[in-house]
């Protein structure tokens, strides 16, 4: 059974929640695509949001 491949856009985000939260810089983003940027910055957005509420990645 082949594997389905997963949405770019929610990886892009996941991608850029876990950089977030692990305090890597958004300067440190990936994507040169606007669309793909846009997914990981946000991600990297509401990580930086939940490490101020106390969410830690350890």
């Amino acid at each position: 059974m082949k594997r389905q491949k997963r949405d770019k856009m929610s990886r892009a985000h996941a991608k850029g929640y876990h950089a977030g939260i692990s305090g890597r810089s958004k300067e440190n983003c990936p994507h040169s695509n606007y669309d793909s940027r846009s997914q990981w910055l946000g991600g990297w957005r509401e990580a930086m949001e939940d490490r101020s509420l106390g969410f830690n990645s350890r």
